[in-house]
């Protein structure tokens, strides 16, 4: 599989994402689902503080992409929806810590609410392998 980072400009360089990948001779691709701060009984984990519920929600999503036979290099868009659009900055920080090197292509979107109220953020993605 051949993967090549596309971004005409430099500015989303300091945003922490990519514009878009071209993905050539792929032999499978994992679409996940929205993963957001809940435990193994489906509990919501750290109500209230941002920093625990992203890495939980992280957390997750590397056990869904580990049993699809994915890693986080695989990763090539990323989804995030923030009950508050100004986390938006520390949500970058802490996916640094999860995705290093060059970064997927990303959208982040503000919402209202969540499908589970104390909820702060989901994050969905789509790996190629």
């Amino acid at each position: 599989m051949d993967k090549k980072q596309v971004n005409p400009w430099t500015w989303q360089d300091a945003y922490g994402f990519s514009q878009a990948w071209r993905i050539d001779g792929g032999s499978s691709v994992v679409f996940v689902s929205g993963q957001g701060p809940l435990n193994a009984d489906g509990e919501v984990v750290g109500e209230g503080d941002f920093e625990v519920q992203t890495r939980q929600s992280f957390d997750n999503l590397r056990a869904v992409l580990e049993q699809a036979g994915a890693t986080f290099s695989d990763v090539v868009k990323i989804g995030v929806y923030l009950t508050d659009i100004a986390r938006v900055s520390d949500f970058g920080r802490i996916k640094a810590d999860y995705i290093a090197g060059a970064q997927p292509a990303s959208t982040a979107l503000g919402v209202a609410a969540l499908a589970i109220p104390s909820m702060m953020l989901e994050v969905e993605a789509i790996a190629v392998l």
